[in-house]
C-alpha cells in the first residue's frame, strides 16, 4: 500500500501493480499487530513513528528479516529491527 502510495501518477501506479503482482502476501499475526501498537505507543511522541511504520517495521522483526528503505529516521526506534539502504542513490 505504501508503494502504490508513493505513485505520482496512473502510469506510475500501475506499473507498481502489476509488478507486486509477482509477489506474495503476508499478514500480520495478532501478536505482531499488539508489539507494533507497543511500540507505537512507546515511540510515536518521541520519535515520530507513524502507525504504518511501526507495523512494518515489527513485521520485518517477527519474521527475522531485515527492512530495506531509505527512510532509517521513521524506522530507527523500532528494537530488533535491522534497517539496509536497498542501493546507493546517484544524483
Amino acid at each position: 500500500m505504501e508503494l502504490i502510495q508513493g505513485t505520482r501518477n496512473n502510469v506510475e501506479q500501475k506499473k507498481i501493480e502489476k509488478e507486486l503482482k509477482s509477489y506474495g502476501a503476508i499478514w500480520p499475526s495478532s501478536e505482531t499487530c499488539d508489539k507494533a501498537l507497543s511500540v507505537f505507543a512507546d515511540c510515536h511522541l518521541s520519535h515520530g513513528l507513524g502507525i504504518l511504520d511501526a507495523l512494518i517495521g515489527q513485521m520485518a522483526v517477527s519474521l527475522n528479516l531485515p527492512l530495506y528503505t531509505f527512510n532509517r529516521r521513521h524506522y530507527e526506534a523500532l528494537p530488533g529491527l535491522q534497517i539496509i539502504q536497498p542501493y546507493v542513490k546517484t544524483p
